[in-house]
């Protein structure tokens, strides 16, 4: 749910990058974040956990367009893949704009992206938010390893939906832009149709 500043004329947006561990939800935040002018960012947070090398979560906001004289700020968070953090993955997604579910393309990371896409339908619903209507990109990512599962394969198997998705090859910036262009407008159609 968007928040809406009438003092500083910003609405805030949150988009969640969702997926399973180790699937390349920090290394996509990472790109954006290092690619992103300096004074269009806030500062990158984030908290190590003991466990796991990835981030607990990250926070960025970004300028993108205005609405009706008010600016558009997105704030980008990523959540842990990893199944024993469920309970910060739903506090993470409290109020949540839009998705981007990170879907690792190793063969044998299909179990762990069709765990993680029901976490996050489940999480969702217990949330009172319809995963259908919600705005909602698919990013394949990993596609430059040799060991991959196929588009179309990938597609049937997570993609029940039929939302945009994108390849992508996060470490070396593949699809990340066009992954966040995608959420980010789709986000704010969704925003604009509320306002009407």
């Amino acid at each position: 749910m968007s928040f809406v500043n009438y003092h500083t004329k910003e609405i805030n947006c949150k988009i969640v990058y969702y997926g399973p561990g180790l699937g390349g939800k920090t290394t996509n935040l990472q790109f954006v974040y290092q690619k992103t002018s300096s004074n269009s960012k806030g500062k990158i947070i984030s908290m190590n956990t003991e466990n796991e090398r990835t981030l607990f979560f990250d926070f960025l906001p970004l300028d993108l367009g205005e609405i009706r004289g008010f600016k558009t700020r997105f704030h980008l968070y990523t959540v842990p893949g990893q199944v024993f953090y469920e309970a910060s993955r739903k506090l993470i997604l409290r109020g949540v704009d839009g998705i981007i579910f990170v879907a690792d393309s190793q063969v044998e990371k299909m179990e762990a992206n069709i765990d993680s896409l029901k976490s996050l339908e489940e999480n969702l619903t217990e949330q009172g938010h319809d995963i259908a209507k919600l705005p909602m990109v698919m990013q394949w990512n990993k596609r430059d390893l040799s060991n991959i599962t196929s588009v179309v394969d990938m597609k049937h198997k997570l993609n029940k939906w039929d939302i945009p998705f994108f390849e992508g090859v996060a470490i070396n910036g593949e699809g990340v832009f066009e992954t966040l262009k995608m959420i980010s407008k789709m986000v704010l159609m969704n925003l604009k149709g509320s306002l009407n």
